[in-house]
């Protein structure tokens, strides 16, 4: 694709040292395409230094969330949430990121990651900030919470988006965009075939980088300047040029973190 639109990836794990070797070339990549703009979610605390390191390296393209991943939520939340606040208090961020509830790789501690939802939930609306969900096989259970919680001053992205038709409305109808990455390019994701009956006004693009990236690098590291490959597919799924699908997306991420 040629786009001369800035293309924005609402949630990309900069920090993973995954990027050890080439962190500063990768971002350079992706900027030469058109992504420059990177929403980092947080996943615990120890990942706060180099998100900002990475902040002071580019102050211009990166853009901080802060929150606790429900797969890190273990015996010690409560002190990981209390970390949330203590930053929360320090500085700005742009949403609360990612929260939500994961039941793909450990039941557990679910109830303590309800908990921490609902916590987090709250300090968004404290704080008057979006907040990115994070859901494996928790449908439910988050919609659940969301229900309970919902309001004017609740919204924000759902981030990885891969349910239903169905389940796309039921998150639009809470005030979240739907986060659209990798998965769109899969032969078996799915989303491909009813993405168009939503309009795109509540779509956002992301990587999720390192993890998903789209085809035809499935399997390998991703990185945002794959990014390119997930508008191509939005193009040809909506009949729109790749320009109209970033100017669209970069819009929509506006209206949700305020910048």
């Amino acid at each position: 694709m040629e786009t001369t639109t800035i293309i924005t990836d609402t949630h990309t794990h900069l920090y993973s040292e995954e990027f050890d070797q080439d962190r500063n070339e990768m971002i350079q990549r992706a900027i030469n395409v058109g992504v420059s703009r990177f929403f980092i979610p947080a996943i615990d605390s120890t990942c706060t230094k180099a998100m900002y390191e990475l902040e002071e390296n580019y102050p211009e393209n990166v853009f901080l969330m802060m929150g606790l991943h429900p797969t890190y939520v273990k015996e010690n939340y409560l002190e990981e949430l209390q970390h949330v606040e203590n930053e929360l208090k320090k500085r700005k961020f742009y949403a609360i990121g990612e929260i939500g509830i994961d039941l793909y790789w450990d039941k557990t501690h679910l109830q303590e990651q309800q908990i921490a939802f609902r916590t987090q939930i709250r300090l968004a609306k404290h704080y008057k900030l979006p907040i990115v969900i994070h859901c494996r096989e928790a449908f439910d259970e988050i919609f659940s919470i969301l229900e309970d919680e919902k309001s004017d001053d609740l919204f924000g992205v759902f981030h990885c988006f891969t349910g239903t038709y169905e389940q796309a409305l039921k998150a639009i109808s809470y005030n979240m965009k739907l986060g659209i990455g990798g998965v769109v390019t899969f032969k078996n994701g799915k989303i491909d075939q009813f993405l168009h009956k939503i309009d795109l006004k509540h779509i956002v693009l992301e990587t999720d980088s390192p993890y998903l990236a789209p085809i035809p690098f499935r399997g390998k590291r991703n990185e945002s300047s794959y990014l390119i490959n997930v508008v191509d597919k939005l193009a040809l799924i909506y009949s729109l040029l790749a320009n109209e699908i970033a100017r669209v997306t970069t819009e929509n991420s506006k209206a949700i973190f305020g910048i």
